[in-house]
């Protein structure tokens, strides 16, 4: 027999539960306990081997701009800047409502809020006009702190910086562009470049069937009736910032694969011909429109010579993969900073979170990492500012950033996605919803490691680079002798370097590299960290005193040292 609940009974009238207000109270399930504050505000800037690394690359005197874009970069509105760019993605519009083809892309406010502010404070094209020694240097630690917002917009301002020494192979160009490239204001409308208050530029080198190997492009350029102008007709795969008004391309001329300037608006205002098929949809990076225009009879200038497209575009890569470099290192830095927020307010089994041993120590490790990310970063753009300048006589500046940008592009952006993912398990549960912030970071971290060159084509750069110019190992091995004798495992650490650069295997190209970086960052701390930083990279990273993943640092680590610098506010 199957009883029927009461109150499906027909003709059974229920009693209503009576709950007063003082019982409803007394039983109340949505008080909020023990859960951390919102970090915002916060100083993005208190970082100090990021200031310390600003001096002594040669950039001290933009410390006072920094800590002040710091302040900006960690307030309540750039934070929330940076999550409703992501929320409402960009849209691609092909026609208007006329049916004319526009091909234009739509951005939230808050995506024109974080350019403005970004080109404002010198992180695009403006340290090319800016003389004074370190200008380099304090752009890239400006992208250190202004990172903590959004990721997305970096791309845009990088390629842009990385346009500039591109374009000055070619000075008649260069005369009427770079005033506008190194411009601070940001002008997003879509008109005559000359025109307009400063630019943006973009990158279109990969296609469908070649990727990193461009050799293999099949877009072609014919040339017209006009000197150094040419017609372009092919199909590009990757093409980021699709909304910036002129781009360095790459297609294949009578001479071979060359390199070409394609602005959106050509000079009698017309359109030129940039077709955008569609918006990828990515992983991360959401926030920033990557495309795949068409060109059919476009119109492009020629930038350096027939059949040395490469070696044109080549600054330009050695640009954006330091910029690689610095955005995974401000990937850990964000994401060091929300863990140790979240475990000093966070309490389990009877204590807090950043009062537990074990929680120390994985922080402690995120923090030696944040750390030799960031000081390798502020070296390569020294090595950069000093050798773009020509304060580099001997060229030894020159050789050192040709490799050690190679080797840091591999080896930081490798590390991002397992330090992020670990910081965000710092977090717990909370740190896996969307509401936390963590995930986009996590899914923006394996792009830097992609884009620029992808592990295997960086590392064998580095092999390649190794072998044939033999002023990069010069350089190289002479930056490390700077801190010989000061540990003996970094002296053992050179001596197996040596062993390694001397097999050439091609099949052990990133045991190399990452042996390279390790090395690396381990003299540079020596060198300039206090002893608790140095002592333990050393003792885990080149010693063996360490496990495979973070958290697994020997008990001789001092974890209040290392804490204590790292954590805002301490440790």
């Amino acid at each position: 027999m199957v009883s029927i609940p009461a109150q499906e009974q027909p003709g059974v009238a229920l009693e209503q539960p009576r709950v007063t207000q003082e019982l409803s109270g007394q039983y109340a399930t949505h008080d909020v306990t023990n859960q951390p504050p919102p970090l915002a505000p916060y100083d993005a800037s208190e970082d100090t081997a990021l200031l310390e690394g600003l001096r002594r690359e040669g950039a001290g005197w933009a410390e006072e701009d920094i800590r002040r874009l710091g302040l900006r970069a960690g307030s309540v509105e750039a934070q929330e800047w940076g999550e409703q760019a992501n929320r409402h993605e960009p849209e691609l519009r092909t026609h208007d409502r006329y049916g004319h083809r526009v091909d234009e892309v739509e951005f939230h406010p808050s995506w024109h809020h974080l350019m403005r502010v970004a080109v404002a404070e010198g992180l695009a094209g403006a340290p090319w006009a800016d003389e004074r020694r370190g200008a380099h240097v304090a752009r890239t630690a400006g992208g250190l702190v202004w990172g903590h917002t959004e990721a997305g917009h970096g791309c845009p301002t990088s390629m842009t910086y990385a346009a500039v020494p591109v374009l000055r192979r070619q000075p008649e160009l260069a005369k009427v562009y770079e005033p506008l490239l190194t411009s601070r204001e940001y002008d997003p409308e879509l008109r005559v470049p000359t025109e307009k208050r400063g630019l943006l530029a973009g990158m279109g080198m990969t296609e469908k069937q070649g990727g990193s190997d461009v050799r293999t492009n099949t877009t072609t350029a014919t040339p017209t009736a006009e000197p150094g102008v040419y017609t372009l007709r092919g199909h590009k795969w990757f093409t980021s910032a699709p909304m910036c008004d002129v781009f360095l391309v790459l297609a294949q001329a009578p001479g071979g694969l060359s390199c070409f300037l394609v602005p959106r608006v050509l000079p009698d205002g017309t359109r030129n011909t940039f077709r955008i098929q569609r918006l990828k949809d990515k992983l991360g990076n959401r926030s920033n429109a990557s495309s795949e225009p068409e060109f059919d009879g476009t119109v492009a200038w020629l930038v350096g010579p027939e059949g040395r497209g490469v070696k044109t575009i080549i600054e330009m890569v050695n640009c954006t993969r330091l910029d690689c470099v610095m955005s995974s290192a401000t990937l850990m830095r964000k994401t060091l900073v929300e863990a140790g927020h979240h475990v000093r307010h966070r309490s389990a089994f009877g204590a807090r979170l950043i009062d537990q041993p074990l929680m120390r120590n994985v922080l402690a490790d995120l923090a030696l990492e944040s750390e030799a990310a960031t000081t390798l970063t502020l070296r390569l753009a020294g090595a950069a500012d000093r050798a773009v300048r020509g304060d580099d006589p001997d060229g030894a500046e020159a050789a050192f950033r040709r490799i050690a940008t190679a080797v840091g592009k591999y080896w930081v952006t490798k590390r991002g996605p397992a330090f992020t993912a670990e910081a965000l398990e710092c977090l717990g549960g909370n740190g896996y919803v969307e509401e936390s912030g963590m995930p986009r970071h996590y899914r923006e971290a394996p792009l830097l490691s992609i884009w620029e060159g992808s592990g295997n084509v960086n590392a064998l750069d580095v092999l390649r680079a190794l072998s044939r110019e033999p002023a990069t190992a010069e350089a190289l091995f002479a930056e490390l002798a700077l801190a010989q004798g000061a540990d003996a495992r970094l002296d053992a650490a050179v001596t197996r370097l040596k062993g390694l650069l001397a097999a050439g295997s091609e099949a052990g190209a990133r045991r190399l590299v990452e042996q390279t970086a390790l090395t690396l960052q381990a003299s540079l701390l020596v060198r300039h960290a206090p002893t608790p930083i140095a002592d333990a990279f050393c003792a885990s990273r080149l010693g063996g005193d360490w496990g495979h993943a973070f958290g697994t640092l020997p008990d001789a680590a001092d974890v209040d040292g290392i804490l204590g610098r790292a954590l805002p506010g301490g440790a």
